[in-house]
């Protein structure tokens, strides 16, 4: 890396309304030639390259191998040329480098293919590091993977304030590939480093600075004098502290990697993602030695990339792709009016107005509202710490509605009381006369048919179901419901609305708990029989969980509460034709009780400070207990596919992936069975059913299991 000589400090950056232009809006810019299709490059009167970078054909900037290859074209003439400096910026609006095309990586298998990649990526970067010129990444909103990578490659990184960094790739099943472990640990502190990459967390550009990781950081309309100031030597780069230099030595490397795998291992079973324990090895062994931590780090990605972690991971990315894709154009709605203020009815209210939303909050108890506002305030606290104006104004757009009158003016009305068909044909039948023409009336029911709440609405064409998923503020996932009489362009509005307030939809058809609950509830059911039959609660997560599943039935039956599982159940098991068991008795006398699980205290579990108490004792689960949790409810995700409940394979994975946390790492429940094998699957069933009951009967959609569509199958 060049160095320049430390004087005085200069925080400076472009001004925003520039920014696509930047520098080269002046007369005195001169445009240099060039066939490039990603790149623009321009020099000013002193003698400053600013290279600018816009992926042709794309939203956002990404790494790929014709993007870098221009790259090393543009680098051999700057070693020609000699500039004093050479600023890269992104021409894209939303950020600075995505990271690479995650495209690239779908299917591969050749690790030494792989391998020949990377080296030539790392060829390139590396002759960015060597360029004589001060080379200075000036960088607004994301820098993530790839991109980050390309930064830490430059002399100097400039932030714009709202920028953030980090490196993504574990949530993909890999670690940095383009030297991002080398770099990374021996500019700023190796633990924040190691930290950074094990963890994916995004640092904030002022956290950033704090960790050194970049050089300064300001508002857009200095970045000249900035850029002045780092070719000139002007901008005072800290040095590395010694005790960064301590813990990167042999030693310490050895004790803390130990720590950080016992950490990692609470969060992601080394069998199931091995990506962070590879990340580590590389640090420990080779993070002495720059040039073998390079070719090691080469190694380890093409590895892991091939794997089937990172390749079902790389699956999911385009699953969440393809249900943002579902939420279409922009909402035109701007207040929304919530109906009940109950856990669901106050957390969908104050999501909706953290996204920046006018809410209405309407309940006819004032104890209830109040409650919810002060949920509100601390969901606020958590997400918007570092943000209090934000904090401040959510709080402002969440207004407590005792009358209701809300509704007159709501762009969407959204009914969240509890599950009673009769209580909730009371409230549309009070609220439709009040909305406004062309508001979109919706309801928040886990299980009741839409058919059976829009009897008696005067516009059923304008109602739709929009199904929450607790905690709102941490579970992706929507059903939007359709009916046989709501119109088209609703349903797309309803989509629309959800992708506003950052959340993935999944269309469905209203039908006996739609797909997800649909999906759950025998996978709940049969740990309850379980439970009954004295197989002990913590073997039946524990199978659960070594699935890959993120916490197992008993402690999710606790966290939904025992109430909501128990009038699920019951719902669905009168209304579907499938030989599901009953609830247990036991089951409704805790709920009789109120011992309904973490919302009380104690349910089938004891909680305490918000977390299940559980034994210590290292329980062995039965045999096939993984089979008898996971295997009905694959089953049951075939019978919406049959039924029509679900469009396609890729929107049921999606939705039970960011609905449920069905093990990522699988790619998804139907692909998982697909990989597993679909005879395997239904012989399990068949078995499982001789041995226990016909409630594992297979059903007929498995001896038809229709092939994936061609965009599924990408998927």
């Amino acid at each position: 890396m060049t160095s320049t000589p430390a004087r005085k400090p200069a925080l400076a950056i472009l001004g925003k309304r520039n920014l696509e232009l930047g520098p080269f809006a002046r007369d005195d810019a001169q445009q240099e030639s060039g066939s490039w299709a990603h790149w623009r490059m321009r020099t000013d009167e002193d003698g400053i390259v600013w290279l600018l970078f816009d992926r042709k054909d794309s939203s956002a900037n990404t790494l790929s191998e014709p993007v870098l290859a221009e790259l090393n074209d543009i680098l051999g003439r700057l070693e020609r040329d000699g500039p004093r400096g050479v600023v890269i910026r992104s021409a894209k609006p939303g950020g600075f480098i995505a990271g690479a095309d995650i495209a690239q990586f779908r299917g591969v298998t050749d690790v030494a293919e792989l391998e020949m990649l990377l080296s030539r990526g790392h060829a390139v970067l590396d002759r960015l590091d060597r360029l004589p010129a001060v080379t200075i990444a000036v960088i607004h909103g994301y820098c993530l993977g790839g991109g980050l990578e390309l930064a830490l490659a430059c002399d100097c990184r400039i932030a714009v304030d709202d920028a953030s960094f980090g490196f993504p790739e574990v949530l993909l099943g890999l670690h940095p590939g383009l030297g991002g472990t080398v770099r990374l640990p021996r500019l700023i502190n190796p633990l924040a480093a190691m930290t950074m990459m094990l963890t994916g967390r995004t640092e904030r550009a002022r956290r950033a600075r704090r960790l050194r990781l970049i050089d300064a950081v300001t508002h857009e309309r200095h970045v000249r004098s900035a850029v002045q100031a780092a070719v000139n030597g002007d901008l005072r780069r800290r040095k590395r502290d010694v005790t960064g230099m301590l813990l990167n030595s042999g030693p310490a490397r050895r004790i803390l990697a130990r720590r950080m795998a016992s950490e990692a291992a609470k969060r992601a079973p080394r069998a199931h993602y091995p990506a962070p324990y590879a990340l580590i090895d590389l640090w420990v062994e080779h993070g002495g030695d720059a040039e073998a931590m390079r070719q090691a780090e080469i190694a380890s990605f093409a590895k892991l990339l091939v794997g089937d972690t990172a390749q079902n991971l790389v699956r999911v990315f385009f699953l969440r792709e393809n249900l943002k894709k579902l939420a279409g154009g922009e909402w035109p709605g701007r207040q929304v009016h919530v109906i009940g203020a109950g856990t669901m009815g106050g957390d969908i209210a104050a999501w909706c107005a953290w996204q920046g939303l006018l809410v209405t909050l309407a309940d006819t108890n004032r104890n209830a509202i109040g409650g919810a506002v002060k949920r509100a305030a601390e969901l606020y606290g958590k997400i918007g710490r570092d943000n209090r104006l934000r904090v401040r104004d959510a709080l402002d757009r969440l207004i407590p509605d005792l009358r209701g009158d809300g509704a007159d003016n709501a762009d969407l009305v959204i009914e969240a009381v509890p599950e009673n068909l009769d209580l909730k044909r009371k409230i549309f039948a009070a609220v439709e006369p009040r909305m406004k023409p062309g508001a979109i009336l919706a309801s928040n029911t886990s299980s009741i048919p839409l058919e059976a709440l829009r009897e008696n609405l005067a516009q059923p064409q304008r109602f739709v179901g929009i199904h929450f998923f607790n905690p709102v503020s941490r579970m992706q996932l929507v059903e939007v419901v359709g009916q046989d009489l709501a119109a088209p362009d609703v349903l797309a509005e309803a989509c629309a609305f959800l992708g506003r307030i950052d959340r993935l939809p999944a269309a469905v058809k209203s039908a006996p708990g739609f797909l997800v609950n649909r999906a759950l509830t025998p996978y709940l059911l049969e740990a309850l029989v379980m439970l009954d039959a004295g197989v002990n609660k913590e073997a039946i997560d524990k199978a659960a969980k070594d699935f890959g599943m993120p916490m197992g039935p008993i402690e999710l039956a606790d966290e939904v509460g025992l109430d909501v599982c128990l009038h699920v159940a019951d719902t669905l098991r009168g209304s579907l034709h499938r030989d599901m068991p009953e609830a247990p008795q036991w089951l409704r006398d805790k709920v009789a009780k109120g011992e309904l699980g973490k919302k009380s205290g104690k349910g089938l579990y004891d909680w305490k400070d918000g977390r299940a108490v559980k034994s210590r004792e290292d329980v062995v689960p039965p045999a096939d207990t993984a089979d008898r949790l996971i295997l009905p409810m694959l089953d049951a995700c075939v019978t919406c596919l049959r039924e029509g409940v679900v469009a396609d394979e890729a929107v049921l994975d999606g939705a039970m992936i960011f609905a449920t946390g069905f093990a990522p790492f699988r790619g998804g429940p139907l692909h998982y069975a697909r990989r597993r094998g679909v005879a395997d699957i239904r012989a399990t069933l068949e078995r499982l059913a001789a041995q226990y009951g016909p409630r594992f009967a297979p059903d007929p959609g498995w001896d038809r299991l229709p092939d994936p569509t061609p965009a599924s199958a990408a998927l």
